[in-house]
């Protein structure tokens, strides 16, 4: 994980928050940082994580997670883990006969829309479990990326709920966390993303968005990350607070310095 964004959150793996939801946002660029660090944050807090990746494969996300200190494979064999592969599932879906719905069955569907098989491999993943097994301090649902699932031909609305029903079993029942990136593309024209990336936004207890720099490509000053902390127990105007920082990404770390602090950047 990254030490630079714990301290710019205060938060430690001793003191992490639970039943929080926590929207990963990039807009031209790629926010796919976050999503190493919440991973491995989890995974040395000793939390039981369900990684539902859509984008990149196992092996990837385990080679990143070793430069940050987890061991991926480690974790999946002692049960910590449980990783859905979506490129791999995906084949699976179309070319083997499935002897019960595969999380992914909305795949084949004339009509996409039904997410109730990913729900459920969601809640069995993360259900508490009696036997003799490893204590996690508490579950974890992590999915990269949200967006690619309305270009897979699901509605918003579907996506929404499935968060939904996520957010009731592992923030409230069980009193873990979610955590979610969204990519926003910036098209005007794409209502169906937009939709969910407010939707989610009014749910969130903390929004961070990655966005690329104004000005184009910098070597020394890769973009800028937003901070949002979302309180709606506190009054109006302690409610909301936000930071923005800019930041460089290295091989094993990020680092973050207050917006014109660096000499690359006027």
């Amino acid at each position: 994980m990254f030490p630079e964004l714990n301290n710019l959150l205060n938060t430690t793996p001793d003191r992490a928050e639970q039943g929080k939801l926590t929207l990963l946002c990039d807009a031209k660029t790629d926010g796919s940082f976050l999503v190493h660090h919440f991973l491995s944050f989890y995974l040395k807090a000793n939390c039981k994580v369900c990684f539902v990746a859509l984008i990149q494969s196992f092996s990837h996300y385990n080679i990143v997670g070793q430069k940050l200190g987890v061991n991926l494979t480690m974790a999946r064999e002692r049960g910590q883990l449980v990783f859905l592969e979506g490129l791999k599932s995906a084949v699976d879906v179309f070319f083997q006969a499935q002897e019960k719905p595969h999380p992914l069955q909305f795949l084949r569907e004339a009509s996409a829309g039904n997410l109730k098989p990913l729900f459920e491999f969601v809640r069995d993943a993360l259900k508490p479990v009696d036997s003799g097994a490893a204590g996690w301090t508490y579950p974890v649902l992590l999915v990269d990326d949200l967006s690619v699932l309305l270009s897979l031909g699901l509605g918003a609305v579907a996506v929404l709920d499935f968060i939904h029903y996520c957010r009731a079993t592992v923030c409230w029942e069980l009193k873990g966390n979610v955590v979610v990136l969204v990519h926003d593309s910036g098209d005007v024209e794409d209502e169906e993303n937009d939709i969910l990336l407010n939707g989610l936004s009014h749910q969130s207890h903390l929004i961070l968005r990655a966005e690329g720099l104004a000005t184009g490509f910098c070597r020394d000053v890769h973009g800028q990350l937003r901070i949002l902390w979302r309180r709606p127990s506190q009054s109006t105007s302690q409610r909301d607070q936000s930071l923005t920082y800019q930041y460089k990404i290295q091989d094993r770390s990020v680092s973050f310095f207050a917006k014109g602090m660096s000499p690359a950047v006027l």
